[in-house]
């Protein structure tokens, strides 16, 4: 299990550059990229009561998040996070956050939307938006682990599907999860190694 842990910790921090994204969503001078995990999870819908009728809100996403590792034949993934919806434990009382856990040291980052893209020249058609995210909360593992607790900006790029149902929402409480998939790259601030 250690030798697997160093090799994930290995391969997070290898050779990784910034994403190609609008100018919108870039990162701030000062922030390097030090992870970036490829998800696979649903976006989830409730059919909740509106000013005109039932309608689809956004619930939260529900996503593991791997590490792509080429292998001697080919490509592995191996999880190295988990991404939901919770309660930010720097913000009491504020709504919940989305949340990435790493399954390596249990270390956690809770981040709010700053930006967003939709532009088509980055963003594929019937995908989910491009965000820019800033930390608003992190956490050490139970055992000081710390790898997402250094997270400053997250970005989550190379999206396909998640949208918005686009049937008819006709039973309060209902629920919708719409497969997707993203690229999520992991920024701290230059020198907190």
């Amino acid at each position: 299990m250690l030798r697997t842990n160093l090799l994930i910790a290995l391969a997070l921090t290898a050779g990784l550059a910034a994403a190609q994204v609008p100018a919108n969503l870039q990162i701030p001078a000062g922030n390097s990229v030090f992870a970036k995990g490829y998800a696979i999870g649903t976006q989830n819908y409730v059919c909740l009561p509106g000013a005109s009728g039932l309608a689809w809100k956004f619930q939260g996403p529900q996503a593991t998040v791997f590490l792509k590792i080429r292998w001697f034949n080919g490509e592995i993934l191996q999880q190295i996070m988990t991404h939901y919806l919770s309660p930010s434990v720097a913000e009491a009382g504020m709504p919940a956050r989305a949340t990435w856990q790493s399954s390596v040291d249990t270390s956690a980052v809770w981040a709010k939307k700053i930006d967003e893209s939709s532009d088509p020249a980055y963003v594929a058609p019937g995908a989910i938006p491009w965000f820019k995210l800033q930390a608003a909360g992190t956490q050490k593992g139970p055992t000081g682990g710390s790898i997402l607790s250094r997270t400053t900006f997250i970005q989550r790029i190379n999206t396909t599907g998640g949208v918005m149902p686009t049937t008819a929402c006709s039973e309060a409480g209902a629920l919708q999860f719409v497969p997707y998939t993203a690229e999520y790259v992991f920024y701290q601030a230059d020198g907190s190694n």
